[in-house]
């Protein structure tokens, strides 16, 4: 249950529109199913396209069902006819900084006058790149995850290391493995690089779940 959320602003730099609703005293709960949907063949064959990011304080209610602040805030909105859908996970790298700093984001909401190749990041995530928010706009490029937006687990365990590692951003993932330990048992690995202002890590995430009911039975997090 989350009923504690910023209030909507509007970007100074942006279009100007507030496409947030207002709904005082509102308390608000979603579907966590939702953010693991699939996504048609298509995606996996996007390639990396270069457009800009703006930022918002993000708002009470998304079009996606899922807040803002899900996964400490790293979560984005696009444009209505953009081809990444809710619940699906980008690598936003930042083109305006030496070292092209990334970070990875859910999209969480639709802008309606953004074009394909323009994102709205929420505030914490338009810094976490290295941005000021008096730039207002950077140069981005996105780059498509569709191998973990299809990875129910990879997913939850991303949110995991999110909220374990206070300070670091999850910048870059990778599959390690699956393996069906029995009828009832299934692992999962995988690996995350999380970046600080200080140093980076890698983060090896395991989950083992029951395949049968979709229950977690147990899961791990490891500096490796």
């Amino acid at each position: 249950m989350y009923s504690n959320y910023f209030l909507p602003t509007t970007n100074p730099y942006g279009n100007g529109d507030i496409y947030f609703q207002q709904y005082p005293n509102m308390q608000y709960t979603y579907d966590y199913s939702r953010i693991y949907q699939g996504y048609p063949h298509y995606v996996s064959r996007q390639q990396a396209i270069r457009g800009q990011a703006t930022w918002t304080d993000g708002g009470r209610v998304t079009k996606c069902g899922i807040p803002w602040s899900y996964n400490e805030y790293m979560t984005a909105a696009v444009g209505d006819h953009s081809p990444y859908k809710c619940g699906q996970t980008l690598k936003i790298r930042n083109l305006s900084t030496p070292g092209s700093r990334e970070i990875i984001v859910t999209v969480v909401d639709h802008v309606a006058s953004y074009p394909p190749n323009k994102i709205n990041l929420h505030r914490n995530a338009f810094e976490a790149l290295g941005a000021s928010i008096n730039q207002g706009v950077i140069p981005i490029e996105i780059i498509p995850s569709p191998d973990l937006s299809h990875e129910k687990w990879g997913k939850y365990l991303l949110e995991v290391a999110q909220t374990a590692y206070p300070g670091f951003n999850v910048v870059d993932y990778k599959t390690v493995g699956k393996t069906q330990m029995s009828p009832e048992r299934t692992r999962e690995t995988f690996d995350f690089i999380l970046q600080s202002p200080q140093e980076s890590i890698k983060v090896r995430g395991t989950v083992i779940y029951n395949p049968k009911t979709n229950r977690v039975i147990s899961f791990d997090l490891q500096e490796v």
